[in-house]
């Protein structure tokens, strides 16, 4: 799944060592709010060798992609949103970073604003015109 949002909480790393099998683990976990008409909140997480691939800061706009699990503990159901890819998206949803706007051609003219004809288009003054309408 992916959502795309403004990183508002960068939480300080968490470390510990894995009770079973004795390795160390680490996780950054980060709040993202969606840029939409009524913003949402989502707090998620960046788990091993992630935590230190993807460095995020307070203020950047990233697309997330993610996965979601939940698990059950004394009866209860815990959800966790674990991020697995961060990239900046900058550029409008759809569109790669770099990538010139939508039918712009490297060295023809600019099309006049939206694409309507200016005043300087129309015909002359006295000139003919040979289309039967």
């Amino acid at each position: 799944m992916e959502i795309t949002g403004k990183i508002i909480v960068a939480l300080p790393e968490i470390t510990g060592v894995a009770k079973a099998s004795g390795n160390p683990w680490k996780k950054r976990e980060y709040v993202l709010e969606t840029q939409e008409t009524y913003p949402k909140k989502v707090f998620f997480d960046f788990f091993g060798e992630r935590a230190d691939q993807y460095p995020l800061n307070v203020g950047d706009i990233i697309r997330l992609s993610f996965d979601i699990e939940s698990r059950e503990y004394n009866g209860r159901w815990y959800t966790s949103i674990r991020g697995w890819k961060a990239e900046k998206a900058d550029a409008p949803q759809g569109q790669p970073a770099g990538a010139p706007e939508p039918f712009a051609v490297p060295g023809a003219p600019a099309f006049p604003a939206a694409g309507y004809p200016t005043a300087s288009d129309a015909p002359a003054a006295g000139a003919t015109d040979d289309l039967p309408f």
